[in-house]
Parts: structure tokens; sequence; C-alpha cells
């Protein structure tokens, strides 16, 4: 969703072209009924649309939760257009060994989960707020704003499960994504990572730190899942200065 790149794109739009889609399904794109809503349709789709936007040209790519696998398949398959890669809370590989998330994902993908998706809208009413380092931040007025999006069960069950069952569902195209880790071994790398975030734990961090040592790495304390939205004015600091040239790790 467009929306939670709101303070970013305010923030450098004056400097800089800033691109922020919303995916097929979210925010107010189309929700078509016949579509793939994967993360490998996903990934085929935004490859489409940088296709369109930005066909040619160096560019800094910043990937957050499932933008991250679904935006670096196109990273990993064009690096040469990369001026900057940019992590902020996300992954980039199967969970075959790691015990919790398999776990997390066999639980995220049984009946039950989606019926907590379609009846209760789970992802957005339970999940969203438990991962803010402070819950206070997303006030009642932004969180009406993302559940307004998915106020239809149809929508949630079709869009929302869709990424949820697709933890288990999808591990060959994550792997695949591990599988070609090092084409990035060379492209100026920053990650912006929530140090509080319930979703995605200090160890994802640590993954991504041992892989890439030469990334500047900056962590938000007090942050959950979403750094831009719970700190934006240090986020978009960090990050204008980053595409400036003129930033070190914290």
């Amino acid at each position: 969703f467009s929306h939670e790149w709101r303070h970013v794109v305010a923030g450098l739009s004056d400097r800089f072209r800033v691109v922020a889609p919303d995916h097929l399904g979210f925010g107010y794109s189309d929700r078509p009924h016949d579509a793939d809503y994967s993360p490998e349709a996903h990934a085929r789709r935004f490859s489409e649309c940088l296709a369109q936007v930005a066909p040619t040209g160096p560019l800094t790519l910043v990937v957050h939760d499932f933008g991250g696998p679904i935006a670096l398949d196109w990273a990993l398959n064009h690096p040469d257009r990369l001026t900057r890669l940019v992590i902020v809370n996300s992954w980039m590989w199967s969970f075959d060994d790691d015990p919790q998330m398999r776990r997390r994902a066999r639980m995220a993908s049984t009946p039950l989960a989606r019926w907590l998706y379609r009846r209760w809208n789970a992802s957005l009413r339970i999940i969203m707020p438990s991962a803010y380092g402070d819950r206070r931040a997303l006030t009642s007025e932004i969180h009406q704003i993302y559940l307004e999006r998915f106020s239809d069960p149809e929508g949630r069950d079709r869009v929302l499960f869709a990424l949820a069952a697709s933890l288990l569902g999808s591990r060959a195209f994550f792997a695949s994504l591990w599988s070609r880790r090092d084409v990035l071994a060379s492209v100026p790398m920053n990650i912006m990572w929530g140090m509080c975030d319930s979703a995605f734990r200090p160890s994802f961090l640590t993954r991504w730190i041992e892989t890439f040592p030469h990334a500047a790495v900056h962590r938000f304390v007090r942050a959950g899942h979403w750094p831009h939205e719970e700190e934006p004015r240090t986020f978009v600091d960090i990050l204008e200065r980053t595409l400036v040239g003129d930033v070190s790790a914290k």
C-alpha cells in the first residue's frame, strides 16, 4: 500500500523521483477475482511495472516485508541497475531451517487462520498492531485507512491470506532468491531495521548482516515492523543522506 510510504514520498520527492506502487489487490489498485496473488506473481508484475515506469538507468530500491521477495527477484536479475539496495524488515529465504518460523508458517496456512483472515481481518486487526514497537504509534485514524482497504472478507481471503499461505507454499521461490544472493555482494546496501518487530525477529537482521557484511546498518531501537511509519523523521533523514552518499552505520 503506497500510503505506507507517504512520509518518504513527502520527504524526498522535492529532490528525487519517488515511485511507490500499490501491488495488485492492495491499496487503490484493482483486485480482479481471477488474478494470482502469490509472491511469484507479484514479482512478475513488479518487473513489468519497472519496465514501464523506469525502463532504463540506475535506481535505488527500498523493500519492506513481502516487498522484499517480491522486488528482490527483479534486483537479482538486474544488479547492474542498482545504485543502492535498502532493506527494511524483510527477508529473501525459505524458512526450512528456522523452526519457529516454520511453526508460524504452518499455523498461518490452516483453515482456522483462513477463517480468521476472512471473518476478523486478522492480518490488520491482530498481526499489524502486535508488530509495532509502540502500539500508540498506530493511531485509530491511521489504522482505519488500512482497514478500509480490506473491508470485504473475499478480498482479505484472496489477497491477504494468499500471502500468509505462501510462507509455506512459495518456499521454492524464496529458496531460489537465496540461492542467487551472491549477485548482490557488490551492490551498495543499507539495512534499516525496527528492533521491536514481533514478526521479523533480530535473528533476521543477523542473517542479513552475516550474508552482506558490507551493508550499512541502522537500528531503530524502539520501532517495530514499520520504522518508516513509527519513526518517519529519522527514517527519512537517514534515507535522504544515504541517497546523497552522506551516511554511515549507526
